[in-house]
C-alpha cells in the first residue's frame, strides 16, 4: 500500500490502549528491517528521519526508499520527519512526500512555540499531512539540539497548546532523555495520566531507548500512543557489523555487513513492537 499519515494509526492506538512504534532509520538497510519487522508482526509502523539524517541522505532519497517499501507492504507505513527544527524544513519534507512531520519548538518560550507550531500545523493541514508538536523538554541530545535539564510538561499548558496550535499529536516531557541513560531515569509517569485527562490528541513518548520494558509498558498504559526509538537501532546495526568483522576480518562486501545489520535491527524492532502492544493491530 502507499505511505499513509499517522492520524488514523495513532487514533486507533489511542482507542485501543496501545502505542505505535516509531523507529529512526539511517539507511536503506535499517528502513527495510523496520518494515520487515512490522510485516512479520502485522503492526502499523512509523519510519522516522531527523534533520541530521536527511542532511546526510536528503529528504527525497529517504522518501523514495520508504515509498518503495511501503508499496510492497501489507501493513500501514508512515514516513515522519522527527524533530523538524524549522518551518522551512517541515515544508521541504511535505513537498518531498513525507506523510507526517514534527515541528519542535520546545526550546522556545511558550508563546513562541505556539506560534511556530501553529504555522507549521496550518501549512501541513492544507496538504492533509499530520503534525506532531512538543511541549516540555526531553533531556539528552537529539542531533544538534541538547536539553540542559528535563522540564516536564504542564498539563494545563498542554491543553492550551493543543487547542491553539491544532496539532494532531503531542510529545510531552516526563523525565526521559535522548540517547542512553547514564543512571536510572526518574520518570513522572503520573504526568502522562494528568495530561491525558486534559488533552484530546494522542500523546508521544520520546527518549525510549534504554528504558525498561516495564517502563515503556506503563507509559503506554497511561496514555502514550506513539513511542520513539532511535539510539538502540543504531547500536544494534553497528554492533552486528563489528561482530562480523571481528569474526571475519577479511570481510569487504558491504552487502554482508548490511545483511547482519538488517537482521539485528529487525529483531530489535520486533521486540519493541511487542512492548508497545501494536502487534497484530494491522490484521
Amino acid at each position: 500500500m502507499s505511505l499513509v499519515t499517522s492520524e488514523q494509526m495513532l487514533l486507533d492506538a489511542q482507542k485501543g490502549g496501545y502505542a505505535v512504534g516509531a523507529f529512526n532509520v539511517e539507511n536503506m538497510e535499517m528502513l527495510k528491517a523496520v518494515v520487515a519487522a512490522a510485516e512479520e508482526l502485522r503492526a502499523p509502523v512509523m519510519l522516522q528521519t531527523t534533520p541530521s539524517t536527511v542532511k546526510y541522505g536528503t529528504l527525497e532519497t529517504y522518501y523514495a526508499m520508504a515509498a518503495a517499501e511501503a508499496e510492497k507492504a501489507t501493513v500501514p507505513v508512515c514516513l515522519h520527519l522527527d524533530h523538524g527544527n524549522s518551518y522551512e524544513l517541515v515544508l521541504q519534507a511535505i513537498r518531498a512526500g513525507y506523510t507526517s512531520v514534527m515541528i519542535d519548538g520546545s526550546h522556545l518560550d511558550f508563546e513562541s512555540n505556539i506560534a511556530l507550531t501553529k504555522r507549521a500545523a496550518d501549512a501541513a493541514r492544507a496538504c492533509n499531512i499530520t503534525v506532531e508538536g512538543e511541549l516540555g523538554k526531553v533531556g539528552g541530545k537529539e542531533d544538534d539540539l541538547e536539553a540542559e535539564a528535563d522540564n516536564n510538561t504542564d498539563p494545563m499548558q498542554a491543553k492550551e497548546f493543543v487547542e491553539r496550535t491544532g496539532v494532531h499529536s503531542l510529545a510531552i516531557g516526563i523525565g526521559t532523555a535522548h540517547g542512553f541513560y547514564a543512571t536510572t531515569p526518574v520518570l513522572d509517569k503520573e504526568r502522562i495520566s494528568e495530561v491525558k485527562k486534559l488533552v484530546s490528541v494522542p500523546l508521544v513518548l520520546h527518549g525510549a531507548s534504554g528504558l525498561s520494558d516495564e517502563d515503556v509498558s506503563e507509559c503506554v498504559s497511561r496514555g502514550m500512543c506513539k513511542v520513539n526509538f532511535a539510539t538502540e537501532l543504531r547500536v544494534a546495526y553497528t554492533d552486528a557489523g563489528k561482530k562480523l568483522l571481528k569474526e571475519h576480518p577479511d570481510t569487504f562486501d558491504p552487502k554482508k555487513l548490511g545483511t547482519v545489520g538488517m537482521e539485528a535491527v529487525k529483531q530489535f524492532v520486533k521486540s519493541r513492537i511487542l512492548v508497545c502492544g501494536c502487534d497484530h493491530k494491522a490484521d
